[in-house]
């Protein structure tokens, strides 16, 4: 950087003189190494990884956590209407599916080697013993209910559904009190994880809904709701 100062000189008739003259401070050295540049990354899990930190109780008992197509996702926080929901669903799921069908509750679901959600309701063949060494894969009716998190169960959980080949999703819209069906996934590149539901409807509480798997039976949404 240059620093300009003026000098004043008396000149030989007396008359005050001032003559500019430029003084020179040299730049300081650059003593900072020069930065190298860093992509920053994310870590992302398998199924199997996910599966051994639960074993080693990395995680505590409250923790509502989900690996969502290899990440770690905080579920949304369970209030009382959300509560109340899952559990008249599960129960008028049960009574709709009969004997033979096993109504889970916010259990984890092993969809492939980066993804391991715990839907709110899932409806699986068989019994509880049935899936005492695995969970189950591949749910013929998966259910969300959805109060802060439902941008996300559209979109994001419903592509990965979709990947997966899950036929029949439900989100139990809390905020509009109303019944969304998702159905006959499809491949779409725009989708969060490539595959989205081609097919949905919306059910008001004064309207009945059949399960792909039940189509003897019939669901109300009002009994759905809290």
């Amino acid at each position: 950087m240059s620093v300009r100062r003026s000098l004043a000189e008396i000149g030989a008739d007396g008359k005050r003189r001032v003559h500019p003259k430029t003084l020179t401070r040299a730049r300081a050295a650059d003593t900072m190494p020069a930065m190298a540049s860093y992509e920053t990354r994310t870590r992302r899990f398998s199924r199997a990884e996910y599966d051994r930190l639960i074993e080693l109780g990395v995680f505590q008992s409250d923790e509502h956590i989900e690996l969502i197509g290899g990440e770690l996702m905080v579920a949304e926080p369970k209030g009382a209407p959300h509560y109340t929901a899952v559990v008249k669903t599960a129960g008028a799921l049960e009574a709709a599916f009969g004997p033979g069908w096993y109504v889970r509750r916010e259990g984890p679901v092993g969809l492939d080697d980066d993804s391991e959600p715990e839907p709110d309701v899932a409806v699986v063949p068989g019994s509880p013993d049935d899936y005492s060494r695995a969970h189950p894969s591949r749910p013929v009716l998966t259910v969300e209910v959805s109060e802060s998190s439902l941008a996300a169960d559209r979109h994001r959980k419903g592509s990965l559904y979709a990947r997966a080949g899950l036929a029949d999703y439900w989100v139990l819209n809390l905020v509009d009190r109303v019944l969304e069906v998702y159905r006959e996934p499809a491949a779409d590149s725009a989708a969060p994880f490539g595959w989205r539901y081609t097919r949905s409807e919306v059910f008001d509480a004064a309207a009945r809904v059949t399960p792909l798997a039940a189509p003897g039976s019939s669901v109300s949404v009002l009994l759905l709701l809290p």
